[in-house]
């Protein structure tokens, strides 16, 4: 990993995942291109519809304070989770749920 996303994970792990694990949540960084950051949003987050809110709020807000150098946006990739996939597949191969 470079320099710039160990200094961006180090930011989200002291004031952003905090924040989302408390609420179940998790993110991971997907690229970071010409200071904007995509970050792809995890566990009780992905697929959230206040996903681009805490984005905004929490996530952006956060990281541009803390290194306006190297990020001046933050984007969330709209994906879904393998934990999602996972909850799906076992939902139609166990039909009696």
């Amino acid at each position: 990993m470079d320099e710039k996303l160990k200094k961006i994970e180090a930011v989200l792990d002291e004031k952003v995942r905090p924040l989302l694990g408390a609420h179940g949540g998790n993110l991971e960084i997907d690229r970071l291109e010409e200071k904007v950051l995509y970050v792809k949003m995890l566990g009780q987050c992905a697929g959230c519809p206040s996903a681009d809110l805490t984005n905004e709020t929490i996530v952006e807000a956060e990281v541009v304070k803390a290194l306006p150098e190297l990020v001046e946006r933050v984007v969330t990739v709209q994906t879904v989770s393998d934990e999602l996939w996972d909850m799906a597949k076992r939902l139609l191969r166990d039909h009696h749920l």
